[in-house]
């Protein structure tokens, strides 16, 4: 399958915008999405009772369409559509619409819905502040406010058979293993993510540059469809690549490799995927938007409920969003990861996906801090040609993207709690001692020894 173009040419990168809002079809395996065996049909559920809406927060309309990448950062939209919590605060209309990868859901939000688009959906980070300052989008910029994290965890970093038992764990006992591949092998150890410059980039460059690993010069690091590298995987050709679950569980189970670590492992709690949505979209639907927001938050909390887990299995599972056999998504919902290459086993339902709350505070609530970090790495890497130029930059750019203001008067309407008294949650420390605190965060870049900054 080949990889949508990363900067189009205008001509060609609206070509590839009208292709992807007239095309429906999801390319199996792309993006997270593993070869299925047999998916069941999606369990008829029952429906959340609906609220007495006030006249003063009925929404303004009541659909809006939402993309999503079948992986388990989707879960709560999905849940959200399927348990009737959109449709309890009165968005009736919502769509829950399957992006055949990240780039389709790029192109389909610079559409927008009124174009055969979408409105939002589910992100990789910084997506939205890209996508904002037209940096992704070939200087077509769309506004976007990011509204609330969707997940914590959930990834990890998976490496090929044929390089069992070489000491390829959280912390590489051997890096001159990896740096003589080209010597050794012909060309050097190729490893890949998704989609480039956001979430399962930094991960698995933050752990190879842990071990002293240079990922753009000591490997070959590209952005490559999943069903491609693992069939890379399979034939020898690819040795690495980072990936959502569930994944991690099919790769062990099928024999094709082992898991190094778990981005648990890397950064405990770590933010994830987002929601963000179309900032006129918002702006013009404030009302809707809480609603969305209040679905999204109930079905983050009855997610994390482990005797739903089994229902959200069943439901994720199924034709219309994973289409993969419920024994694929249940291990990790369980909190159970085999590793293989000797090493132990995790289970521990905090190891896996979160939506609603986990050891540090509330994982739904989208906190500024994170997104600081998520641009302080694009800064790192000189992405974008250094698009982000500075800390001053990227703290407007945050301030101008994140709406977690909109969370929080959400979250009080509808009268949950955990509600943060703080857009930043503190020092975040990972697993090499490295620590990031967003009230310095030149420190913490400063303290890196491979980076491009």
């Amino acid at each position: 399958m080949a990889q949508f173009p990363y900067h189009p040419t205008r001509r060609k990168f609206l070509q590839l915008a009208a292709t992807s809002a007239a095309s429906t079809v999801f390319l199996k395996g792309c993006f997270g999405n593993p070869p299925e065996e047999t998916a069941s049909n999606t369990t008829t559920t029952t429906a959340a009772p609906a609220v007495n809406v006030s006249s003063n927060e009925a929404p303004e309309v009541t659909t809006i369409k939402l993309g999503f990448i079948p992986i388990v950062e989707a879960a709560s939209l999905i849940i959200a559509k399927e348990k009737g919590f959109f449709a309890k605060y009165g968005m009736t209309g919502v769509e829950v619409s399957k992006q055949a990868n990240w780039a389709s859901a790029r192109d389909n939000v610079v559409l927008g819905s009124g174009s055969g688009g979408i409105d939002g959906g589910q992100w990789q980070m910084p997506m939205p502040h890209l996508i904002t300052e037209g940096i992704i989008t070939n200087g077509q910029k769309v506004p976007m406010y990011v509204l609330a994290q969707l997940v914590t965890q959930g990834n990890g970093i998976a490496i090929s058979g044929k390089n069992a038992g070489k000491g390829l764990g959280l912390k590489i006992e051997d890096p001159d293993y990896i740096k003589g591949y080209q010597a050794n092998e012909g060309r050097k150890f190729k490893a890949a993510h998704t989609f480039p410059n956001v979430n399962q980039d930094f991960w698995i460059r933050y752990w190879f540059a842990a071990s002293g690993i240079d990922p753009d010069k000591d490997i070959d690091l590209l952005a490559v469809p999943s069903a491609e590298t693992v069939q890379g995987m399979r034939n020898g050709t690819m040795d690495a690549f980072s990936t959502g679950d569930p994944w991690p569980y099919r790769i062990v189970a099928d024999d094709i490799g082992f898991m190094s670590a778990l981005t648990h492992d890397i950064w405990k709690f770590h933010p994830e995927e987002y929601l963000a949505i179309r900032a006129d979209w918002v702006d013009k639907h404030p009302k809707a938007t809480k609603a969305l927001l209040k679905a999204v938050m109930e079905a983050q909390q009855w997610c994390d409920d482990p005797a739903n887990r089994k229902e959200v299995v069943s439901i994720c599972a199924g034709r219309n969003y994973f289409n993969v056999a419920e024994k694929i998504l249940t291990p990790p919902y369980e909190g159970k990861y085999t590793m293989g290459d000797g090493k132990p086993a995790v289970d521990d339902i905090k190891a896996g996906p979160l939506y609603w709350k986990d050891d540090l505070g509330n994982v739904s609530y989208p906190y500024k801090s994170h997104d600081l970090w998520f641009l302080t790495e694009t800064m790192r890497w000189n992405f974008h040609q250094g698009a982000i130029k500075d800390f001053d930059m990227a703290q407007k750019l945050v301030d101008k993207v994140n709406r977690e203001d909109i969370w929080k008067e959400a979250a009080k309407e509808a009268g949950f709690g955990d509600i943060p008294s703080s857009t930043s949650r503190g020092v975040e420390k990972f697993f090499d001692g490295i620590s990031f605190d967003p009230k310095n965060p030149e420190a913490y870049l400063k303290s890196l020894k491979i980076k491009r900054a």
